[in-house]
């Protein structure tokens, strides 16, 4: 088992990961918890919920809390919901919630937690390989029908769970979408990594290789939100590939594409506004190559109108006095913020969606 930790302005928290850790909770969790409530989706629950309800059987008395798989349960409809839950089975400040699942649940169940109560303990057990972002750094949040994200707080959990047995069962979106953040992380700190990656398939990934990945994805986060924690700075290159990506989600509908996949498209955005517009010289064209063999969905873009992007990119969390702000990459490892006028975005956006559809 490695572990990793997690300094945050009102705790320190370990990452726990290593395979099977699902049938030992006991041993992670911390005595005196007068009840847990464990949230997860429809899809985990067939696989996991009962090795989890079994691990905790003497921990305290267990309740569990299901929400439909799929990013259109972070809303405030099931929001709602899992708080009436929380009421219903009298969690108290004593209590534990466990989110068991992936992004969504996280951010979804985290939210539930910072706001119940005005806030009460909980793990991240995520299960799939996105989640090795979202479950640490605690931004915890619901959608908006208008954008992503638009709706949270800022709430750590007290510990990170992380099996990699669950990821055996992912199908091939999920390993799709986890990979997105993966190549994001290795874009932002080490041009090593990523040329690794980029001459890689997913089809072909190791055990050990997704666990050293997933490991360093962790730590290049933790590094960053523990000078940043509320994103004042730094903490917003973590959302280099975000800015186009959560526009992309909210105009399709969200779960029309996963997120990673949509972060993955994103960066192919971010690699043509750095090079074209700012001189960068990123390799684009074996990025290009690595979407196109590992089957990433670039064709979406072929679905979406520029005006309507710019629209929902106003949105965006990094928009500041109206003016769009895009996280861009000097070189592989070297990223920076910059205000990019909306003509430029224009333009851009409709020579990329020419180029993707072939004309």
């Amino acid at each position: 088992m490695a572990s990793v930790t997690v300094r945050s302005s009102s705790h320190d928290y370990e990452v726990l990961i290593g395979k099977g850790l699902r049938h030992h909770l006991v041993e992670f969790i911390s005595s005196g918890y007068t009840s847990i409530l464990v949230i997860t989706d429809s899809t985990v629950k067939d696989y996991y919920l009962q090795d989890v309800k079994e691990s905790l059987s003497e921990a305290a008395p267990v309740f569990t809390a299901v929400v439909p798989a799929g990013e259109s349960s972070k809303s405030m409809v099931r929001y709602e919901e899992l708080l009436d839950s929380c009421v219903d089975v009298k969690l108290d400040r004593k209590s534990l919630i466990i989110a068991l699942g992936g992004g969504m649940i996280g951010d979804l169940a985290g939210f539930v937690s910072s706001t119940y109560l005005r806030g009460i303990d909980y793990i991240q057990m995520p299960t799939t390989i996105l989640a090795h972002d979202s479950s640490v750094g605690g931004k915890v949040a619901i959608n908006h029908p208008k954008g992503k994200n638009l709706i949270g707080s800022f709430y750590h959990p007290v510990k990170v769970i992380y099996d990699i047995e669950t990821m055996e069962t992912l199908p091939e979106s999920e390993i799709r979408s986890g990979y997105g953040e993966v190549i994001k992380h290795a874009f932002l700190s080490d041009e090593d990594w990523a040329h690794r990656l980029l001459k890689g398939k997913l089809s072909e990934l190791s055990v050990n290789q997704l666990e050293s990945d997933i490991m360093k994805g962790i730590q290049v986060k933790a590094s960053i939100v523990e000078k940043d924690e509320r994103e004042a700075g730094i903490r917003k290159y973590l959302n280099l590939g975000h800015t186009l990506a959560h526009a992309i989600e909210a105009e399709l509908g969200y779960g029309e594409i996963t997120h990673g996949e949509a972060v993955a498209v994103g960066l192919l955005f971010m690699m043509k506004l750095s090079n074209e517009l700012k001189g960068a010289q990123l390799p684009i064209q074996a990025y290009k190559e690595w979407l196109d063999n590992n089957n990433y969905p670039v064709s979406v873009l072929t679905r979406i109108r520029p005006d309507r992007m710019l629209e929902r990119m106003r949105l965006d969390k990094k928009t500041l006095r109206r003016k769009i702000n895009f996280v861009l990459l000097h070189e592989l490892s070297d990223p920076y913020v910059v205000e990019i006028e909306e003509a430029q975005l224009l333009e851009q956006m409709s020579l990329l969606i020419n180029e993707v559809s072939g004309e």
